[in-house]
Formats: C-alpha cells, sequence, structure tokens
C-alpha cells in the first residue's frame, strides 16, 4: 500500500468563503496532479446528507445534546465510508468543516462541555486528526452581507451573540489545537486562495 494521503479541512464561521475556497483549491490541487475527493459536514454520504437535512431545517426545535449526538453520527458514518478509504488510497480529502466545527458550534456557542464534546469526537473520528485544518475568519459584521436574500438554514437564523460565540471559539481554537491555522479571509478572494494554497502545499514536500 502506497503512502496514506493528506486530509485537509476549511473551517469557520457561516458565510467566511469555505466552499468559494474550497472548490478553488480542489481545482488547483487536480491541476497538480492530486486526486482529491471533496466532501463537507454535515454530510458526505447519503445518511450524514440525510442528517444534515435534519440538523439544518429551520423548522425542528433541537436542543443541544440531541444536536451534538447528530452531528458525531453524521460524522461517524462520514469517516468510516468516505474519508479513511480515501486516505488508506492515497488520495487527498479535502472537507468543508470537521471535529473542529463541533467544538466551536456545541462547545463554544451552546456551552456543552468540551471535554464531552472532545470525547464525542474522538469516538466519532476513530482517533482520526486533519494533517492541516484552515480556520477561515471573518468579522460578525460580514454575514449579512453575503449572499443576501438567500433563505437561512437553521443554524443561520441564529443570533448575533450566538455567532460571536462561534468566531471567538474559532480563533481560541486556531491558537491551541495542533495543526490548526487561522486566515484573515475578510480580503479579496484571489488574496486569500493564495495564502490557502502556499499552506497547503507544505503537506506535500
Amino acid at each position: 500500500m502506497g503512502r496514506r494521503g493528506r486530509f485537509i479541512v476549511l473551517e469557520g464561521p457561516d458565510k467566511s468563503g469555505k466552499s468559494t475556497q474550497a472548490l478553488a483549491l480542489v481545482r488547483e490541487l487536480r491541476r497538480r496532479g492530486r486526486t482529491v475527493v471533496h466532501t463537507r459536514e454535515p454530510g458526505g454520504t447519503a445518511l450524514s446528507e440525510g442528517i444534515r437535512e435534519l440538523l439544518l431545517d429551520p423548522s425542528q426545535k433541537v436542543c443541544a445534546l440531541a444536536e451534538v449526538l447528530l452531528y458525531e453520527a453524521s460524522r461517524a458514518q462520514h469517516t468510516q465510508q468516505l474519508i479513511l478509504p480515501a486516505l488508506r488510497s492515497g488520495k487527498t480529502v479535502l472537507s468543508e468543516r470537521y471535529a473542529l466545527a463541533t467544538l466551536a458550534y456545541q462547545g463554544g456557542a451552546r456551552g456543552l462541555p468540551m471535554r464531552l464534546v472532545r470525547r464525542l469526537n474522538r469516538i466519532a473520528t476513530s482517533g482520526l486528526r486533519p494533517d492541516l485544518t484552515l480556520v477561515l475568519d471573518i468579522p460578525d459584521a460580514r454575514f449579512r452581507t453575503r449572499d443576501p436574500g438567500r433563505r437561512h438554514d437553521r443554524l443561520e437564523r441564529e443570533s448575533m451573540a450566538f455567532r460571536r460565540r462561534v468566531r471567538d471559539a474559532y480563533r481560541r481554537l486556531s491558537r491551541t489545537e495542533p495543526r490548526t491555522l487561522l486566515i484573515d479571509s475578510d480580503r479579496p478572494p484571489e488574496a486569500v486562495r493564495t495564502d490557502i494554497l502556499r499552506r497547503v502545499l507544505r503537506l506535500y514536500r
């Protein structure tokens, strides 16, 4: 068996530019000859996408404990069915969000004990850790200016105070979690793209 593939995660609050930057990064890595699996959380498999619909449905009222358990169930399926097999075959996996998101949202913003969230993360991921996590950071004031008029999902409808807690948690975690870097995404997309690519390419040296 060849060398294990690289696992890269783009994280950040809603509207921080994850999807835009992920698509650009996937195109560039493929142009350079890398085989890339592009995925997301919650989601990535049929079961996980079904859980995603429940979690983001604005009509659902979900308590914090049920919420974290649903995220972890989605992650366990995603990890076992898609991510680990791809990495074992030497592919690069690029995921929009992974375990750090649960620490930021359910731990930092919802107030669930971080110790509990970390334990659930370890179980759901089977101990898998990304080779690189890039946290796209954007001021809360920019939330309303991106994709104006789009129907917001359940989490996007949370309060400004909730979004601030998410951002604050991400910024703290970017300083303490291994192989995690903060990226200023309140810049022209091309500048952010160049910064991300420079950091990602170091994984392949």
